[in-house]
């Protein structure tokens, strides 16, 4: 090697880290008790210790002081992860303000406004908690996609949905399992204000109808999300209860004069938060995933990845939205989860049903009814240490609405032993018992599951096949995951009968309904 090409070599490698300094920083801080509740930590106000805080890859805790060190980039978003009997301090629309964002350059241009510059890192990034009554039994509304693609629709979100959740004192927080707006991210400011009504926080998750699609990769496609809502993987504790909120879509831009798609995915840095998270987790508490794209639409390598990081945990559960119907998943070794028990994976009911489409009601909101037959509405998740329960709740019915019953108003004598009863059970999954019985006294004789068409949305899309109705045309017809049937007695006697049908789910709770009908 000549002296000129060694002094070549020294010069790029000394430039080489000079970038690296300059993109590559630490970012110093305290995560402090708001003892005034201002958000700024004032003399006096003492550090917290042992509270998590993270750069999206790494997790660390905090000293005696509640002092913490992380590296950060020029596109990197800190965060505090919420102690159990502590909150982070929450903006005007009840969203916790857990994060500090730091791209001095700010976001690129977008149709949509992302993150405006940060400027030069601050000596210290400070998270403010404020302590709180926090019991281990709890509730949580959580909601598939609200999906408003206007402000009209967000005034159906509130008067259908959110107006139930008021008075609800209950609730310790709620969540949106992504699709919060319907591709126009200027829904975000009143969608936000009519949520924060609900008088707690609440957790957003990132959707395909969040992104930015003028993006021309995955990196700047969550831009608008993070000046709205902050970043758009991050986690929370409350009681026993550690919940890791994923973003698990993946923008591909534009490609060859092609538009751009999103495929479900996480990541190599966002997998390695989850393992690094999930050291800090006590293996006896539950741990929670939501995410937006259901957890068997993950490439099957991410998949494992995330069971890996999951084994050590007797307790999990996780949620899902995105595909406009309600259903359950239980994984089991054979699809590769290592728990000793399946693990649990509800996709939830949207708040938007199937995207407000729909005839008109008498008040102006879209029926809305989902593809498996089920009304647009929320689940009412109760936990109780690291053990949880979950209730279906349909918007603007009442509680014990949890069943459609199919069977004809008049049934010829002759016919009866030929003749179905169809049970759709909303929230119903494969360790639901349905039985059926005629009169008080009859026998109760259990219902099996069957694959078919919803028949009451059946219905309704053949009448708009032969009608010119009002509102958007419902969505196709699919073979809903929660119908049970089973035939008639053939013993009736002639008359009117009562036909009782009741359900019981996997947390033992218990729902009847009943329909009348005639034998001639």
């Amino acid at each position: 090697m000549t002296k000129r090409t060694f002094q070549l070599l020294t010069l790029a490698a000394w430039l080489m880290l000079a970038i690296t300094l300059h993109a590559q920083q630490v970012a110093t801080g305290v995560v402090f008790h708001d003892q005034n509740r201002n958000g700024v930590r004032d003399p006096a106000e003492p550090g917290i210790a042992n509270v998590l805080v993270s750069n999206q890859t790494e997790v660390v805790r905090t000293d005696k002081q509640g002092r913490y060190r992380l590296p950060v980039g020029d596109d990197t978003i800190l965060f505090v992860i919420k102690p159990r009997g502590w909150q982070v301090m929450l903006n005007e629309n009840n969203l916790p303000q857990h994060y500090y964002i730091h791209k001095p350059n700010g976001s690129p241009k977008l149709r949509f406004p992302g993150v405006p510059p940060t400027g030069a890192l601050p000596e210290s990034v400070d998270f403010a908690l404020v302590p709180q009554r926090e019991s281990e039994r709890f509730t949580a509304a959580i909601m598939g996609d609200t999906q408003a693609r206007n402000v009209q629709e967000v005034w159906y979100l509130a008067h259908d949905v959110i107006r139930e959740l008021i008075p609800n004192r209950q609730i310790a927080f709620a969540a949106v399992l992504g699709d919060i707006a319907f591709d126009d991210l200027s829904v975000y400011e009143p969608l936000n204000g009519v949520m924060a009504q609900i008088g707690r926080p609440w957790y957003p998750v990132l959707g395909n109808h969040d992104m930015n699609y003028d993006s021309p990769d995955d990196q700047y496609s969550n831009e608008t999300f993070e000046r709205t809502y902050g970043p758009s993987y991050y986690a929370f504790e409350w009681g026993r209860v550690s919940f890791i909120v994923l973003d698990d879509v993946q923008w591909q831009g534009q490609r060859d004069g092609q538009p751009g798609r999103y495929t479900a995915g996480l990541g190599t840095q966002q997998l390695t938060f989850i393992r690094n998270y999930l050291r800090h987790v006590p293996r006896s508490n539950l741990v929670v995933l939501m995410m937006h794209i259901p957890l068997w639409e993950l490439p099957e390598s991410e998949r494992q990845q995330l069971f890996e990081a999951l084994a050590p945990f007797r307790n999990t559960l996780s949620f899902s939205a995105h595909t406009h119907i309600q259903t359950h998943r239980f994984f089991t070794r054979e699809q590769g989860w290592k728990g000793e028990r399946p693990h649990h994976h509800v996709n939830a009911v949207t708040a938007c049903g199937s995207w407000w489409t729909g005839v008109p009601d008498p008040v102006g909101i879209p029926h809305t009814t989902m593809r498996d037959g089920v009304p647009n509405g929320y689940l009412l998740v109760e936990f109780r240490g690291n053990q949880y329960t979950i209730r279906y709740k349909p918007a603007r019915y009442p509680d014990d609405y949890q069943m459609n019953i199919y069977v004809p108003d008049s049934v010829p004598a002759g016919e009866l032993a030929n003749t179905r009863v169809l049970v759709n059970v909303f929230f119903g999954s494969e360790r639901s018992v349905v039985e059926m019985r005629v009169g008080e006294k009859g026998e109760w004789i259990p219902l099996k599951p069957v694959q078919e068409p919803d028949p009451a949305y059946a219905e309704m899309k053949k009448l708009e096949e032969q009608y010119t109705l009002p509102g958007r045309r419902l969505p196709g017809l699919m073979n809903s995951p929660h119908l049970w049937a089973g035939n008639l007695p053939a013993n009736l006697p002639r008359g009117t009968h009562v036909l009782t049908v009741r359900t019981r789910d996997m947390f033992g709770q218990e729902w009847h309904d009943r329909r009348v009908f005639t034998v001639k």
